[in-house]
């Protein structure tokens, strides 16, 4: 990976479905991936976005440092490691 960010799409998937290609993404990420951008939308997003927080926030996996907003409010970014 050149740019150090993996981009998930989870449109159209459930909670559960949403958490899981994320919680992948984790696990499947090498050294050089700094950042996950995770597209939930916004409108319909919402509880995706809760499920993610939930899920990745408050120490609850190891490899994400912290959890950012996005530039907009349909995007949740998972930070690995600091640049």
């Amino acid at each position: 990976m050149v740019s150090g960010i993996i981009e998930i799409d989870v449109h159209g998937l459930n909670v559960e479905e949403a958490v899981a290609k994320v919680a992948a993404a984790v696990q499947a990420a090498g050294n050089s991936t700094y950042r996950i951008r995770v597209i939930h939308g916004y409108h319909g997003g919402t509880r995706i976005r809760s499920g993610i927080r939930e899920e990745f926030s408050y120490g609850r996996e190891p490899r994400v440092k912290r959890i950012e907003m996005g530039s907009n409010q349909g995007i949740t970014e998972l930070i690995l490691r600091e640049l």
